[in-house]
């Protein structure tokens, strides 16, 4: 399973960072990807990380401002967000996937609930 939190309220211009825990899984088996769902809107790929974590890849959308790593010892990604906007807004999530770099849903196999972020400008 795979639990992601960290959101929260912040105004526009700040950071936040949130984490994916995960258990019950070979944690390092897994890329893992991060998406994120505002109101009315489709489900996106906000990035993505390997396995051991040197390949990283970002939606264009936030390349340049948000950070993904992951830490394998504690089972655990983070989403470092900086130069957050208001159309950052959107519930997060985090899916254990099958191939590294892949930005579709249907290519994430295991999913947390999501973690709210609200920007507020």
């Amino acid at each position: 399973q795979l639990q992601a939190f960290g959101g929260g309220l912040v105004q526009a211009g700040g950071s936040l960072r949130l984490s994916c825990a995960a258990s019950g899984l070979t944690f390092s088996n897994y890329p893992i990807g991060w998406f994120r769902q505002a109101p009315g809107k489709e489900r996106e790929f906000v990035g993505g990380i390997s396995r051991g974590g040197s390949i990283t890849s970002y939606a264009d959308s936030v390349k340049g401002r948000f950070t993904i790593s992951r830490d394998n010892a504690r089972n655990t990604v983070y989403l470092q967000m900086n130069s957050l906007k208001f159309e950052d807004t959107a519930v997060y999530y985090c899916a254990a996937g099958r191939t590294v770099g892949a930005r579709l849903i249907r290519d994430y196999d295991i999913w947390g609930q999501g973690t709210q972020v609200t920007v507020s400008s």
